[in-house]
Order: C-alpha cells, then sequence, then structure tokens
C-alpha cells in the first residue's frame, strides 16, 4: 500500500500515476499492513506534524520513503522530510521528486514497491476460465 499526505496537491499526482492501492493519511488513520509513505516537505525541510503523527502510530509498518519538495528552497532543503524520516525511522529513501516529478521516478518507485512490499495490482489482471 502507498500511505501518503499531500497538502497542494503534488504528491496526489504522483500516487494516481503509480496505480498501486493507496491511502491518504488523515488524523486517524491507521495501517496494518507494510507501505511505502509518499509525503511533502513543510516549510523549510520539515516533516509535516499530520504525517510525523501518523509514523508515530504506523511507522514499524512503512517500508520506505519518497518526498516531494521544491529546489527553490536549496539543495539542503530539497525533500528534506523524507531524509529525515528515512533517519528517524531506519528506511530507505526511494526517492527525492521535483514537484509533481517525472515518468522515471514513478518507475522507481513502482520497482521499489514490486520489491519490497510485493505485485499488489501491479499489472496483474485476472483470467477466469468458463467451465
Amino acid at each position: 500500500m502507498i500511505a501518503y499526505a499531500s497538502r497542494t496537491g503534488n504528491v496526489r499526482y504522483i500516487v494516481s500515476q503509480l496505480k498501486l492501492p493507496e491511502i491518504e493519511i488523515g488524523e486517524e488513520t491507521t495501517v496494518d499492513e507494510p507501505f511505502l509513505l509518499l509525503t511533502y516537505t513543510d516549510g523549510l525541510g520539515a516533516i509535516p506534524p499530520v504525517v510525523q503523527r501518523f509514523m508515530d502510530k504506523n511507522g514499524s509498518y512503512c517500508k520506505g520513503v519518497a518526498a516531494s519538495g521544491n529546489r527553490n528552497f536549496g539543495h539542503h532543503n530539497f525533500a528534506k522530510a523524507g531524509e529525515t524520516i528515512a533517519a528517524q525511522w531506519n528506511i530507505p529513501l526511494v526517492r527525492k521528486l521535483e514537484l509533481r516529478g517525472f515518468p522515471q521516478d514513478y518507475e522507481a518507485i513502482r520497482r521499489f514497491y514490486r520489491e519490497q512490499i510485493g505485485e499488489g495490482s501491479i499489472g496483474r489482471s485476472e483470467i477466469v476460465f468458463a467451465t
């Protein structure tokens, strides 16, 4: 599953391009299965409070993090929330994405998801034979 938080719509757009099972993080969101976290970066590199609270409750299921940011805030602050979460929870930083990212970013995230979380609904179609 992809668990995500989006303030301006950039992360929501990224998630829509991934075509993976997803849940948007809210104040009371809890999960009980492995997930990949996608988040934006708040202010000058901070973890958004809603994401911090979510991770405090659910972080043991998190297998990796990808973060969206804006390079206009400087190299040190670009998608810094992802770096901080990765260090805090000892998980891989899968990708830093500029705003809405690019197709190669989406493919890197899908690859990580397949390898670390499972196929889920990626490219699967069920074939049913009539009897």
